[in-house]
């Protein structure tokens, strides 16, 4: 396609999400609802076409020497079906947070005024290649009574096109316009572009959701409002009053249960109270997991496996079964070091003692803290919101897990009896 093709054709589907936007903004939340469960039951039906879409996706990856990493974030299996099918029924079990009265209250002069909580209107994401994104992003944006333009990876690219479809059966069953998700049809990085523009207008909001390279470009290139965030640098902090087993089952959770997501953790930190008796149980539980520890010197001495830590590995997101591990001076060196090395994204300290815990709690200004859990936890899932969009490392609109609440704005509705102003 060349360049004029392609911005015809994004402003096309920016035309067309206008319209649905305006159509589903008054949606009322059962109709919502019934196209969610609709989706989800298309995800279940065609289980087989979307499993065999991803293998072809999955093969071309792998031609193309695309890492192990962002392999297991393109893969499909049945049990990743089925929680995508889950999650659409999840979002549905959700209250609407459109029309949601946040605050209301009467002025001396009789007006009763409401902060009412409204959609956002039309919303893009850019994504990589996780093909479930299309599935989370598109049942959020539904809910929250927002129409959504998805551009997923070309890695992903026949993945998202299955789910995509299944999306679409759902909306048109329950009688909403199949535009309100669109999905960009081509993987030609020209369309990010003209998404990153606005759409001459049309898009509200860019969330984008992948590496590096994309979330740069999206922070450099973009016209429009971004929620975004940026790499998932995540530390584990072990406390001198932490309980040594619970200790070593969070960090290795928070390290391996599944290491390119942007919840598991990069970064191990022991107090120098407990590195005595803690440090060489986890260290080895990690190296016998088959996690590369890259370790300062007290922690070089623990096992001879531990490679050398070099200047780049505090404060890098790995993604991979690598992990960097220091010890510290106490709750203040961790957050010290949490300060400088941290992406703000999730920290979890585990101790016993609960003053420690508020202190850590407190001070690390991360979109998410933790205590005595493990950073994995940091997903819109498992916070009780179906799923999410990303989790958002801003300061304001929205940060942490991007919900449907979080996709919402709001507007101020003011109810009088003939008042004017003196």
């Amino acid at each position: 396609m060349t360049t004029n093709d392609i911005a015809a054709l994004m402003a096309g589907i920016g035309r067309k999400a206008v319209a649905a936007e305006r159509e589903l903004a008054l949606a009322d939340n059962e109709t919502k609802n019934r196209a969610l469960h609709a989706a989800a039951a298309a995800l279940r039906e065609h289980s087989e076409e979307i499993l065999a879409a991803n293998e072809a996706d999955m093969q071309a990856a792998r031609a193309g020497g695309i890492g192990k990493a962002a392999l297991d974030r393109l893969r499909l299996d049945p049990g990743r079906v089925e929680a995508m099918a889950a999650g659409l029924e999840e979002i549905a079990a959700l209250p609407d947070p459109v029309g949601r009265v946040a605050a209301e209250w009467e002025r001396p002069n009789g007006l009763r005024i409401q902060r009412v909580r409204v959609p956002l209107g039309v919303i893009g994401i850019i994504y990589e290649s996780r093909p479930n994104v299309t599935s989370d992003a598109g049942a959020l944006c539904l809910k929250s009574g927002n129409a959504v333009i998805l551009r997923g990876g070309s890695e992903s690219h026949l993945s998202s096109a299955a789910i995509h479809a299944c999306l679409t059966a759902g909306l048109e069953s329950a009688g909403l316009p199949g535009e309100c998700i669109q999905r960009v049809p081509t993987t030609d990085r020209a369309a990010v572009g003209e998404m990153l523009a606005g759409l001459a207008g049309a898009i509200n909001v860019i969330v984008p959701r992948g590496g590096k390279s994309l979330i740069a470009r999206v922070q450099q290139e973009a016209r429009v409002p971004v929620i975004g965030h940026l790499e998932g640098i995540c530390h584990v902090y072990v406390d001198a009053a932490a309980n040594l087993e619970m200790a070593r089952s969070v960090v290795v959770n928070s390290k391996l249960r599944r290491t390119g997501i942007c919840g598991a953790a990069e970064t191990l930190l022991v107090d120098a109270a407990c590195a005595a008796t803690h440090l060489a149980p986890i260290v080895k539980d990690l190296l016998d997991a088959g996690c590369e520890v890259r370790g300062d010197e007290p922690t070089q001495k623990v096992d001879d496996r531990v490679v050398p830590a070099g200047p780049d590995d505090w404060g890098h997101e790995y993604l991979d079964a690598i992990i960097a591990a220091r010890v510290v001076d106490g709750v203040e060196g961790a957050i010290d070091y949490i300060g400088r090395h941290s992406s703000t994204h999730t920290d979890s300290i585990v101790t016993d003692d609960p003053a420690a815990a508020e202190r850590f709690l407190t001070a690390v200004d991360s979109a998410i803290v933790m205590h005595n859990a493990s950073t994995q936890f940091a997903d819109g899932g498992e916070f009780g919101m179906g799923a999410e969009i990303g989790i958002s490392t801003d300061r304001f609109h929205a940060r942490g897990p991007v919900g449907a609440e979080q996709l919402t704005s709001y507007k101020y509705v003011v109810r009088g009896n003939g008042q004017v102003r003196p």
